[in-house]
């Protein structure tokens, strides 16, 4: 056993320990650059292990159901994780005190101590094990009201992140209708390719860029957001800042005159939400295997300009700038989609389908035949 100074000062060491991470999990509302912390380090393992065992499992739709449970399953135990360090190190410090304690039925020891710690961190109250000595009563009354102080944050904690996750999906559950399922950046402009559109794509690129900050911000602050998945296994936060990065970038270079300035504000928010995002999960920018966008995608989108009246200029110049602009995020985006599980979109939809509203258990939508929702969906993509 530790030698009881060995063992006050480890419990102290310990109860620094998660009191710190948890006051910078919950409480600091800032990105955390310090390499050793114990929510990351449990996180590191935890999703690594998570991502081989699913990664055995040969059904994509069975993988993704089970990622699903990572988020908030993850969240559960990292609390019990700090709840268990600070009932050990109170245990340790009462040890370390010379375990001076009255037991009804039984003997001091360090068994006691991490029973006395737990009754009064979890404010059971039972009165069989009693503190004797001034130092054993300060550690009792400073656990208890440790273990109030816990709660009381835990409790403000986790509706707070699931306040963040449900305004970080609605956004993304509005792109369904407006940009296809996956979002692409095709697919976005061409159903914004009619008299008014370009106002229309100004507006949902202002709020998209409202929607980039707010990601940035929550999920630099609790990066376990990240690992929330959205309800439908097609749509993913990674997919839409994806697609709205790949749009503004298009509008940049290819349209200039359609709301070009807005786009220009979008692109450099969201591009600042990646980048800052794959610094926190340490994702090393990594170049993609093969080219998102091929030349016969590119030319496909010009015709489909071409059919609304838009002209996108030289092919070849409109490749080179917007090959300058995809460096400036899709690497960062890649190793974010490789490391948490997830897949970055096309530029257009790469065969036709229905979007997940169209759709239903029953082959049914909003009350349609399905003659009409295929009708509905025939008109919706290229």
């Amino acid at each position: 056993m530790i030698p009881a100074p060995g063992a006050f000062a480890a419990g102290v060491a310990i109860f620094l320990i998660v009191v710190w991470d948890a006051f910078e999990s919950i409480i600091l509302p800032r990105r955390v650059t310090r390499k050793f912390r114990l929510a990351r380090v449990f996180y590191k393992f935890t999703w690594n292990t998570s991502k081989f065992l699913t990664g055995l499992i040969p059904s994509r739709k069975k993988r993704e159901t089970l990622l699903s449970f990572f988020g908030p399953l993850s969240l559960l135990v990292l609390v019990g994780v700090w709840a268990v360090g600070l009932v050990l190190a109170f245990g340790l410090m009462q040890y370390g005190a010379g375990s001076s304690v009255s037991i009804t039925g039984g003997q001091p020891g360090f068994a006691m101590d991490i029973y006395l710690s737990g009754t009064t961190f979890f404010t059971l109250g039972l009165g069989d094990v009693v503190p004797r000595t001034g130092l054993a009563r300060v550690l009792v009354v400073t656990e208890a009201g440790f273990g109030f102080g816990f709660l009381a944050a835990v409790i403000g904690y986790l509706p707070f992140i699931y306040g963040s996750f449900s305004k970080r999906e609605v956004n993304i559950s509005l792109l369904d209708a407006r940009a296809g399922t996956p979002p692409t950046a095709g697919e976005l402009l061409r159903r914004h390719a009619y008299p008014g559109g370009s106002e229309a794509l100004r507006l949902l690129f202002k709020d998209w860029e409202f929607w980039a900050a707010e990601l940035m911000e929550s999920h630099l602050s609790y990066p376990v957001l990240a690992f929330f998945r959205s309800q439908h296994d097609n749509q993913s936060w990674i997919a839409a800042l994806t697609a709205i990065l790949d749009s503004c970038a298009l509008v940049k270079v290819a349209v200039p005159d359609t709301c070009r300035r807005q786009a220009e504000l979008t692109f450099a928010i969201a591009r600042h939400a990646a980048v800052d995002l794959s610094q926190v999960f340490k994702t090393k920018p990594r170049a993609l295997p093969q080219n998102r966008l091929s030349a016969e995608d590119l030319k496909q989108i010009r015709d489909m300009f071409a059919q609304h009246g838009l002209k996108m200029g030289d092919m070849e110049e409109v490749g080179e700038r917007l090959a300058e602009l995809r460096k400036m995020y899709e690497p960062y985006l890649f190793a974010l989609a490789e490391y948490l599980n997830l897949t970055l979109p096309p530029w257009i939809p790469s065969a036709r389908g229905k979007d997940n509203w169209q759709t239903t258990a029953w082959g049914r939508s909003a009350g349609l035949s399905e003659k009409e929702t295929a009708a509905i969906g025939a008109d919706d993509h290229f």
